[in-house]
């Protein structure tokens, strides 16, 4: 696992011993990116379920502004932060370790407005949708915000949910990267 583009392109990322985490391929967080584009570049990105700080890192590396990493597992949160201090981003960086299905994010983060909210929680147990369904994503969104979904290709999302659209899916064998915006508005 590394980092593959900009400013710590090579970089290798530590991961934890095991099989706790999956941390998402760098054939897929590659395609993400390019899909992303330049909309990287300043960008404020909330990172859910962390898990190594993979894909906040990347977008970090790539020039986004600042990034924000969420992780339930202590385990992980320490990892993330061992990555952020490896890649020297630990001033536009921070780590909250919280479960988000238990508590809700801190004023902090609530008080912000991502352009990027990447969500790669464990698959097969429907978190996408739940958190979707449950969580008003919108609202931690700029106007021109994307969510970065990755979950399992049998967990369908519907089209429409909870003011998000899909603009976007891409499958990789057995995960599916689902790209989302705000609700367009009739005019």
């Amino acid at each position: 696992m590394r980092i593959i583009s900009g400013t710590c392109r090579g970089r290798k990322l530590f991961s934890p011993k095991g099989r706790d985490i999956r941390p998402t391929s760098d054939r897929i967080k590659e395609s993400v990116f390019n899909i992303l584009g330049p909309r990287v570049k300043n960008a404020l990105v909330l990172d859910l379920f962390a898990g190594t700080g993979a894909l906040g890192l990347e977008a970090l590396s790539r020039g986004a502004a600042r990034a924000v990493f969420v992780d339930k597992s202590a385990v992980s949160c320490n990892i993330i932060q061992k990555n952020i201090d490896h890649c020297r981003f630990f001033l536009q960086s921070s780590v909250i370790w919280l479960d988000i299905f238990s508590r809700p994010l801190p004023l902090s983060v609530t008080s912000c407005s991502f352009d990027l909210v990447f969500m790669d929680p464990p698959y097969h147990k429907n978190h996408v949708r739940t958190l979707l369904e449950t969580y008003q994503i919108t609202s931690l969104l700029s106007d021109a915000g994307i969510v970065v979904a990755e979950h399992a290709a049998k967990e369908i999302l519907p089209d429409v949910l909870n003011g998000l659209d899909i603009f976007r899916q891409k499958k990789y064998s057995g995960t599916t990267v689902s790209f989302l915006t705000r609700t367009q508005e009739p005019v």
